[in-house]
Order: structure tokens, then sequence, then C-alpha cells
């Protein structure tokens, strides 16, 4: 890839210029001292001195981590921590000591003694499916099955009850999770469908199996080519196994079932917020389908939305919908807006369709299932970087992450910046105008990469000098490293999940679950990204990657708001910021590696007003 810009473009020239980046690793930082210090004086010292109308909502008596100060160099008033927060209209006013804040209390004040228990930011999930977590709730939830015969039997239940000649659906079995390791088959679900045509996708949705009546309604047989960038198993005799990997191949099938109304997806919508919400997560950055964009709308409408969503476009609509798309939804809701388009250069490792330089270690034949032609991609991603869209592309393997960052190379030189919400709070690493002339910086545009599994060595410079967003999910690490050393070998292993190499080149790291690909608890994310352990301490991986807690807490929190244009506003419990907040049953910044696995959310708050609160739980009594 080359690019006309020099990498000292996006780095900082002197103190407190615009154009200059911050940096999220500790031992890196070289931010905008002066103006974030002038800005956060102005917001904190009206606030607690001169505050003219009284709060809605005051929380006391806490052990309150407010974001400030996770990094080294943060030279805001704030304290990291603080006793009382007090809200108004949805935002912090009041960041102090009980005793400061509590001066601000009126006649109609809403007191919340917290009894000394912790609250921090919310968290802001930089990658989820909402649509699809919510579709496997209510459907075959094969989640965790830890056998064929698990699954098998799922199947079954849920079939003994379901109306004649409906399809069934489902999903989140995973084989790597089974002591043979075989992947199921066609005649494995003949055998407990009932003659009902079905589907279950794989944990990762790159992998589907469909049942022989599935494969019958969608014409799949011996003679059906593999679509393009994608593959349809077939036995020794050429005949279809029921494996279907990557989204052409799955989509045959899925052409052929009704699609879900705009009720159904409330519906699934509903049920997978409700987990949301009790795990923490404030903000989710999704890619469902547009219709549950509509029925998210439909949602926020009738204010049954508690949480933020920043929803993704698919990239390869046509680029007039696009654009017809993203007018239809103002910019500017803090509560549902419109983000980045979503493009997907390969598969998954568990289902070895990630797109590899070199074949895969455990399968020498295959390299896995490229999705795009380098040129086509580079033409659309101009064309709709110039309309002033920004990118986000799913790329797991060396080579799909190669093409992304080409693609970005080319995209750069002719794009304009999305549209970005006014705020009071500090840039998180760039200001987002051009230095000089009407092209901005790369780092400007917040192009991403989702994923970010698996580099060429010398692909995290160039990450750096695009200004590339790496987006990543620690949780799947505790799910892959049983298997990942045999899919890429003992030298890709070391440029995999590589959470540390990231920050030591300046590149902005956010993190989320990919839900429901993982559990959208956060919780193992932090324990992953501090102990590269699996869940039982039994095992360690590539530990040289491992990170620190508070540089955990900032990709869930401020560097993922800042992957959506939202860090002015996100990710702080400051004045000026929303007042997203989550109440846990434990200090995470002192609890042990273990302990933070077993993190319990006692209440979650959004805007300003509890979206959920565990039972019997005794921190956060009214006052």
């Amino acid at each position: 890839m080359t690019t006309k810009r020099k990498l000292g473009n996006l780095r900082a020239k002197s103190a407190g210029r615009e154009g200059q980046p911050y940096k999220q690793h500790e031992a890196c930082y070289t931010p905008c001292v002066k103006a974030f210090t002038y800005i956060a004086i102005l917001l904190l010292t009206p606030v607690v001195h001169g505050q003219t109308t009284p709060p809605d909502t005051i929380f006391v008596h806490g052990n309150i981590l407010t974001g400030a100060h996770l990094r080294t160099d943060d030279s805001s008033p704030t304290p990291a921590k603080v006793a009382a927060l007090a809200i108004a209209d949805g935002k912090i006013i009041a960041a102090s000591t009980d005793a400061e804040v509590l001066k601000l209390k009126g006649p109609k004040t809403q007191v919340i003694d917290l009894n000394g228990a912790f609250a921090m930011p919310g968290i802001n999930d930089a990658h989820t499916h909402i649509g699809e977590a919510g579709r496997q709730k209510l459907s075959v939830d094969l989640v965790g099955v830890h056998s064929l015969a698990e699954m098998q039997q799922r199947i079954r239940t849920y079939v003994a009850t379901a109306k004649p000649g409906t399809w069934i659906e489902g999903g989140g079995w995973d084989h790597t999770l089974w002591s043979d390791g075989n992947l199921p088959s066609r005649a494995d679900l003949d055998a407990v469908t009932a003659g009902h045509p079905a589907i279950f996708r794989r944990v990762d949705g790159h992998m589907g199996v469909a049942n022989s009546a599935a494969l019958m309604a969608a014409n799949i047989s011996a003679s059906t080519p593999d679509p393009a960038g994608a593959k349809i198993d077939r036995d020794a005799s050429g005949n279809p196994t029921g494996i279907l990997r990557e989204t052409a191949a799955n989509a045959l099938v899925f052409s052929k079932i009704p699609p879900p109304t705009i009720e159904q997806r409330r519906i699934a919508l509903t049920a997978a917020i409700s987990d949301i919400v009790a795990n923490g997560v404030t903000t989710v950055q999704d890619n469902s389908d547009w219709d549950d964009f509509l029925a998210l709308e439909e949602l926020e409408h009738t204010n049954k939305l508690p949480i933020r969503v920043g929803e993704w476009i698919m990239f390869d609509t046509p680029l007039d919908v696009l654009k017809q798309r993203r007018a239809s939804h103002p910019s500017d809701d803090l509560r549902l807006h419109l983000t980045q388009l979503k493009a997907y250069m390969d598969g998954s490792l568990g289902s070895r369709t990630a797109a590899m330089d070199e074949p895969y270690s455990d399968d020498p034949g295959n390299s896995g299932l490229p999705r795009y032609q380098q040129d086509k991609l580079n033409q659309m991603s101009a064309e709709r970087a110039m309309a002033g869209f920004q990118l986000g592309f799913h790329a797991i393997g060396d080579r799909a992450n190669a093409m992304a960052l080409n693609a970005f190379g080319v995209a750069d030189q002719v794009a304009t910046l999305p549209p970005a919400p006014a705020g009071k709070g500090p840039d998180a690493y760039v200001v987002t105008k051009a230095e000089s002339g009407s092209i901005p910086p790369p780092g400007a545009l917040r192009f991403r990469v989702e994923h970010a599994q698996v580099l060429l060595p010398g692909d995290f410079e160039l990450f750096e000098k695009e200004g590339v967003i790496a987006s990543m999910q620690p949780a799947h690490l505790l799910t892959d490293m049983k298997w990942a050393t045999d899919r890429l070998g003992p030298e890709r292993i070391k440029y995999a999940y590589a959470w540390k190499s990231f920050l030591d080149h300046h590149v902005v790291l956010a993190f989320g679950t990919d839900y429901p690909v993982e559990l959208i608890n956060p919780f193992r994310g932090l324990y992953s990204a501090v102990t590269r352990m699996n869940e039982a301490g039994t095992q360690t991986f590539q530990p040289q990657e491992k990170i620190s807690l508070n540089e955990a807490i900032y990709a869930y929190t401020q560097a993922s708001a800042f992957g959506e244009f939202r860090e002015k506003v996100k990710g702080r419990l400051e004045p000026g910021f929303l007042a997203d907040l989550i109440v846990l049953d434990r200090d995470v910044t002192t609890a042990s590696p273990q302990e933070l696995l077993h993190t319990k959310v006692l209440r979650t708050v959004v805007n300003g007003e509890t979206v959920y609160t565990a039972s019997s739980t005794k921190p956060g009594a009214q006052k």
C-alpha cells in the first residue's frame, strides 16, 4: 500500500496543537495539555460552585471511578475517584466530595446512597450483533453445548412444540468445544428435526449447518457450485454434508426463510437489551439488519430503548441507498445514530475461513476465503469515503487485514469527514480537522478494522501510519487459545490478538465482545486483557501482549467512544459528559484477576435514569 501522507502528519509537533494525536498506551501519551486543562476547568468550576438549577439526581457515599487519569498524562482537575456525582438533564454536572455535591441538592433532587459501592463509566461495547443475539434467544439457543448429543437434544426439545412445516433456526454451536471436534452434518440434524427445514449458525456466524429439507428448499445439491467467497462442504461422493461456509453459501438457505416482522424484531431486540443492561453495557456499536435499525427507531420513539446504539450499515449497499439511509436519521441523536459502513474481508479462524497470507498450519491446502478483489474493494472504499462515510472492515486473517489497510490507504486520499456532534469534552486522540487543505489527515477519519486478530509483522506500522482503529474483542482469546496455535503455527501466533503491540504503535484500541459470539459480559474481556489466561487459570497465551487494567478499561469506554465519534460526551464521569454509569459489587481496580471474572452489576444508569438493578441489591438505596 502506498500513501501520499507522511507519518509525521499524524504525530505531535508541539504541545496543544490541533491535529495532535493522543496516545492510548500509558507510556506513550503526548496530550494537548493546555487545551485539556482549560476545558476541564471551564466544566468543573461553575457546576460545583455556581449551579443554579438543582440536580435531578445525586449519588453519594460512592467509590466512583471517573475515567480521568486512566492515562498517566491526563491533566483533568477531576480526581481519578470521587465520592459523589450530581446529574441534571441526563448529564453529569458535578463530580466531587459528598459535601460539595450535596450543596447542590434541591427540594426535588433524588439522593441515592451507594453505601461505599464501586461505580464507573458505563461500558461502550464497540462490536455487537444485537438483532442476531435476540433472535438466537428466541429460537434454538446452542451456546455452550459440549457435544453433538447435547446440540441434538436442544433441537429435539424445540421441535417438539413447533408448528408443522415451520422453519427451525438457531445458533451458537461451537464444535471446538466437543471432545471429538467433528462438525455436525445434515444427517445429524435430520434425526431430530422431524421433517422441518432447519439451519443453525456456528457461534462465529461464519458457518452454518443445514438439514436435508433446508438444502432441498434452497436447491443445494452435488451440482451446485460454490458461491464466490464461500464454500459448500461435500462428502466423498460430492454431495453436500450440510456445512455451509460464509455468508454467500448460508444465504442460499436463509433467502428461503420468511424474514421476521418488525414486531418480532422488536421482541428479539428487547430480549437482547435486557441482557445488555444487566451486564453494565450502556452503549453498543452494532451490526444488525437494516430492519433491526427500523425496529430500534420504533423503540426509541416509544421511549423503550434504554441503551445507546451506534448502528452500522452494510458497505455493499448501493451508494445512493446509503446516502438515503444516512439522511433518514439525525446524526446528532445521542440515543441512536448511524455510524460506519461494515464490510467483511474474510471469515473466522474457528471456521478456517479467515483469509491468510500462507495456508493454515493445521490445514495446509487452505488459506481461507477472501471476499473481495482488491481493485474492486479500493474503488468502492474511495467512493464511500468521498461521500463522508466512516469505514469499518471485518478482518481476521493477516491477508484480510492487509486488504483492509490497502483500501484505507486509497480511500483516505479522497475522504471527507463524517458528521460529529458538538461537545464540551476533549478529543480522545486526534482533533477531527485537517491541519491544512481540504483532505483530513487519515487518523481523523477513524477508519476501523473489526477484530484485527492476525497481522503481518509490518502491518502494525501501517495501522499507525493510517490512523486506523483496532476494534478488538479480548474475550475471543478465552475461546480461541486452545486451538489458535494449531491454526497459525509458532511464528504467526506471535502477531495474533496483539493488544500491547497495537498500543506500542500508538494505535487506538477499542474493545467489545462480538455479542452473541461471546457473552456480552465485559468483565471476561477485562480478565482476558490483563492475564491472557484461560478462565480456569491453567493456560497462558503469548503473555507479552498483556495490557494494564487502566488500558483495558479505557479501551472499553473512552477509546470505544472515540470509535463512534462520541468521545466528547461518553466514557467519563465528568461535568458535561452523559450520565451513563454502572455500580458493581466490587472495585475492579483492586480486584484480583479471578475476582474480575465474577464481577456482578448492581445498577445500570443511562442518561441519568436507572435502567437495571440487581435483585436484593443493598448499594444504591434511595433517600
